[in-house]
């Protein structure tokens, strides 16, 4: 008799995992599966003008469904930590952290995102460590890909040129020399909260560094920072961050696609 009720719950468990497999199956089954393979009435995908590359010499443009965050000449997408108006300087169309003005904020916010943005360390160099070229990009004001002079200055791994600060080292170091403008074109994705406030889905940076691959898709385990801090609910969309670490780093180019 034992045996048969255990065999009895054992099917009913076997039943229920497969209908969870199933509906869970169901549940994450990928839109596009609904059309035939290579049918012609699915949606065709936008036609956009996807923009130019810089050189060290000419800035490049954005494809055309960007939103422009920087484009040399003002200010007007971003506000200080107050709410009013930034007031980093521009100098020649480039963008230049002042020191000790505090950090800026993208006016909209944001979830999903395309990120690019160009920079430059000071030169001659001043500093070592993480006292040279310091600066940094905070999506939602808490996730940060970090930016510092990082050729030739050795600094804890998880905090150099590309790292997701405090978490993840940049798989390799693809820094150009100060003087030099080097490129970050950043994929964020956001974390998921549920109505309990706890996290359904993790968020994930990918990162390319003067287009060489940095960070592959990695799982963000909270807050960045100097300690690990786990995920506090907030809303789906908040602005982005440029960090004055009080070292004169420069910008230009800097744009935005939106990604949901």
């Amino acid at each position: 008799m034992k045996n048969y009720i255990f065999n009895i719950l054992k099917g009913m468990l076997i039943l229920a995992l497969f209908v969870s497999v199933v509906f869970s199956m169901q549940k994450w089954q990928r839109p596009d599966l609904e059309w035939k393979v290579h049918s012609k009435e699915r949606p065709q995908p936008e036609v956009i003008n996807p923009g130019t590359q810089s050189t060290q010499d000419k800035v490049g443009t954005a494809p055309s469904d960007a939103l422009i965050l920087f484009n040399g000449s003002d200010l007007s997408a971003w506000k200080n930590g107050k709410g009013e108006e930034a007031t980093w300087k521009i100098e020649n169309g480039e963008l230049v952290i002042p020191g000790g003005t505090g950090s800026i904020f993208t006016k909209q916010s944001f979830g999903d995102v395309q990120f690019h943005i160009e920079w430059q360390a000071p030169v001659p160099p001043e500093g070592e460590g993480q006292g040279r070229g310091n600066s940094g990009i905070k999506f939602m004001r808490m996730y940060e890909v970090q930016i510092l002079d990082s050729y030739d200055n050795t600094t804890y791994p998880d905090g150099q040129a590309a790292s997701v600060y405090g978490q993840y080292p940049p798989l390799v170091n693809a820094s150009r020399p100060p003087g030099k403008w080097q490129t970050y074109d950043i994929i964020f994705r956001r974390p998921h909260f549920d109505s309990d406030d706890n996290v359904a889905k993790p968020a994930y940076i990918t990162v390319f560094h003067n287009n060489v691959l940095v960070q592959d898709h990695v799982e963000l385990i909270g807050k960045t920072g100097g300690a690990r801090s786990p995920y506090q609910a907030h809303p789906d969309k908040l602005p982005i961050m440029l960090q004055d670490h009080k070292n004169p780093v420069r910008f230009r180019n800097i744009w935005v696609r939106e990604l949901e």
